[in-house]
């Protein structure tokens, strides 16, 4: 039997247009590093994420309200970088990193996300609000 190289954790590969587009929401996003590393290992549930209880656990850098919250996920999830958890009954309220997700936050691993450019900021907003898939 052939041996089998570990070498290249990497299971799926993505189109770089995919990664980029990741990228910029996730730089763009309201959350810190510390909501997707926490994510890499475990589900976090949107009543950590929202309100006061996220920026006390420093996933926040201000207060969202749920709304604002479950929106921003919402758009993470769209993007390919996370996806709601899911148990026996169904959908639950909590979210975890896809595989585009855990190869994002592995560049970024140690480091504070960059800041996003203006450039950046105003084309995740056309993006979001035309919601076109590019």
């Amino acid at each position: 039997m052939p041996a089998i190289n570990f070498q290249n954790p990497k299971a799926f590969s993505y189109q770089p247009s995919t990664v980029k587009r990741a990228r910029r929401s996730l730089i763009c996003s309201p959350f810190n590093i510390v909501l997707f590393e926490t994510m890499r290992h475990q589900s976090v549930s949107l009543g950590a994420i929202a309100n006061q209880s996220g920026v006390k656990h420093g996933y926040t850098r201000n207060s969202l309200s749920e709304l604002a919250c479950d929106n921003e996920l919402g758009w993470l999830i769209q993007v390919g970088i996370l996806r709601r958890e899911v148990d026996g009954q169904g959908i639950t309220d909590g979210f975890r990193l896809t595989p585009l997700g855990y190869q994002l936050i592995e560049e970024y691993q140690g480091k504070n996300l960059p800041a996003p450019s203006w450039r950046d900021r105003l084309y995740k907003t056309v993006i979001r609000w035309f919601r076109l898939p590019f």
